[in-house]
């Protein structure tokens, strides 16, 4: 997987690096040319017909950037060009090696008026961003501030005069047209994001494509910043295997060539039961799509079968929707599951491999008093339920024993909140899926502190409650109680509407009753949820997904990370 580090922990790394002996410059050299060759692949068929300006700060950063020029001259006919914030000594080697292949040069201190800057960012296809690396801390100020809002009105006045060029064939339907405003490619990250931070200085460049290297950063996966970005790429630069510096960094970023190991194997002569049974207890009057989306997203994850565990009164609603599910139907109090239902619940518990509790259950006093008799044991034992009832050791009633991998998600969260010292109670291990509004009634944190440090939240409290959490969200969190936490890389703003987290839950009960064990399914379902949302993105506008969008994509989804 790909580490997720702090500023200080990429120093290390780099000086590591160094140590075993790959130098500064080697490493340089290898991050100059991927910038090139991205820059090349922006540029499309015809590379050499290409305008390219690089934007040169004066350390690092800068290096690589004219690395990048000079690879782009020797190899291309296209108009490179390098306009730097300060002179660079002639004693400078990259410096050097660019001016000597060609490059144009051009200097902030000599430009006056900013006339050259606006004249190569208006002319160019690609504008190259290495001003200044992750080490750099806000705000912005003096030439730097200076030639930020110069980049940044050059850009805009491009846009502008591609949208005067529209007309109107009917009222307010512009004709199509090609932006040619320049692509933003930045190296190692955005000039002005504090890359532990995620704050964004408001004179910083979004990026279309961030080309950063041996790891992501943390500031790159946190907002304001994250959104500055653009598509991120993680690069090598030479960094040896096994490097200690980089194995100890606890944060990874998980990548689809994570996930496909982690897929069930689908054998010819397998049978249902090969791919496990899913027991999702859920739904409510008011919430019956919740139900339906999770039962399907178990289904479609490859679960071989999947009962809906439902209020008696919106089985009838469902049934027609889902022709195959199975149905263990639940006594109720107008609409919503009672306290009576947990002995219907027992009885199943033998013959499922995995139960998902919450989605569409709602907060009713008798569903409270549902989750509070699950957990705490406020009921009376059924006769005939050895092996799925043991005393609660509060030393009231009894409490279900459940021998399977748990989900707790949705209401199945809100209401166990609730309960004094809740995770005292729940199996080893159970999958708790909470948004940062239900992470925070489960933690007692105010919502914008889980949001600073989701990573930190994640890993303390799985190991505080020996969970696996699934902390949602924009770079979804996954934490196991042993300390490992992982990232997805997903920040899909199509994935924020009601349903989707629906769809999660489905997913990784689906894979947690194929078998995949709690943090394997929590990672394989929430990466193939969120590739789904980012597929039915790529169809539709963002603002039209609907969570049943996510599930349609959530086949093509497995086709994309199932081995070949």
């Amino acid at each position: 997987m790909i580490k997720v580090v702090t500023v200080q922990q990429m120093r290390d790394i780099e000086a590591a690096t160094d140590a075993a002996g790959v130098s500064y410059d080697e490493m340089m050299q290898h991050a100059g040319r991927t910038v090139a060759e991205i820059v090349l692949q922006t540029l499309g068929d015809d590379p050499d017909e290409g305008r390219v300006v690089v934007l040169v700060g004066p350390g690092n950063n800068g290096g690589d950037g004219l690395v990048a020029a000079r690879i782009l001259k020797e190899t291309t006919a296209a108009e490179i060009s390098c306009y730097l914030l300060t002179h660079r000594s002639d004693d400078d080697p990259v410096y050097r090696d660019a001016v000597d292949a060609g490059v144009f040069i051009a200097v902030m201190e000599d430009d006056q008026r900013s006339r050259v800057l606006r004249n190569l960012v208006e002319s160019a296809d690609v504008v190259v961003d290495a001003l200044l690396g992750t080490g750099a801390r806000l705000p912005m100020e003096g030439d730097l501030q200076k030639l930020l809002k110069t980049v940044s009105g050059s850009l805009e006045r491009v846009s502008k005069r591609d949208k005067d060029k529209d007309s109107l064939v009917w009222p307010a339907m512009p004709l199509p047209r090609s932006d040619s405003r320049p692509a933003v490619i930045a190296v190692d990250c955005p000039s002005g994001l504090d890359c532990d931070t995620g704050e964004l200085d408001p004179a910083a460049i979004p990026a279309d494509i961030t080309v950063t290297f041996a790891a992501a950063k943390t500031g790159q996966m946190l907002f304001p910043g994250a959104e500055a970005v653009g598509e991120l790429v993680v690069a090598p630069i030479g960094t040896p295997d096994n490097l200690a510096e980089l194995d100890a960094v606890p944060l990874d970023l998980v990548t689809g060539d994570d996930v496909t190991p982690l897929l069930p194997r689908r054998l010819r002569d397998s049978h249902k039961g090969t791919f496990g049974r899913a027991l999702i207890a859920a739904g409510s009057i008011n919430y019956t799509g919740a139900v339906s989306l999770a039962g399907e997203a178990a289904y479609r994850v490859g679960t071989g079968l999947v009962t809906l565990s439902v209020p008696q009164p919106i089985y009838p609603i469902l049934a027609a929707q889902l022709r195959e599910v199975t149905w263990l139907l639940l006594p109720h109090d107008m609409g919503v599951i009672s306290r009576d239902a947990i002995e219907v619940i027992a009885e199943e518990l033998g013959s499922i491999d995995a139960l998902c509790i919450g989605p569409g259950l709602g907060r009713e006093e008798s569903t409270a008093e549902f989750i509070r008799g699950i957990f705490q044991g406020e009921r009376q034992a059924k006769k005939g339920n050895i092996g799925f009832v043991s005393p609660d050791r509060s030393g009231g009633g009894q409490r279900l024993e459940i021998p399977c991998p748990l989900v707790i998600d949705a209401d199945g969260l809100n209401l166990l909140a609730g309960i004094d010292q809740w995770w005292t109670l729940l199996p080893a291990n159970s999958i708790l899926t909470p948004h940062p509004g239900e992470m925070s009634r489960l933690t007692g944190l105010e919502r914008a502190a889980i949001q600073a440090d989701r990573a930190s939240i994640a890993r303390e409290r799985a190991a505080e409650w020996n969970c696996v959490v699934v902390l949602k969200g924009a770079f979804t969190v996954i934490a196991e109680p042993g300390g490992r936490v992982v990232m997805l890389p997903f920040a899909i703003d199509a994935l924020a509407t009601a349903g989707t987290g629906d769809v999660l839950a489905g997913c990784i009960t689906g894979f947690a009753a194929q078998g995949l064990n709690p943090f394997d399914a929590a990672v394989a379902g929430a990466y193939v949820h969120g590739l789904a949302g980012q597929i039915a993105a790529s169809e539709m506008a963002s603002a039209s997904v609907l969570a049943s969008d996510v599930l349609a994509a959530v086949p093509l989804a497995l086709e994309i990370l199932s081995p070949i």
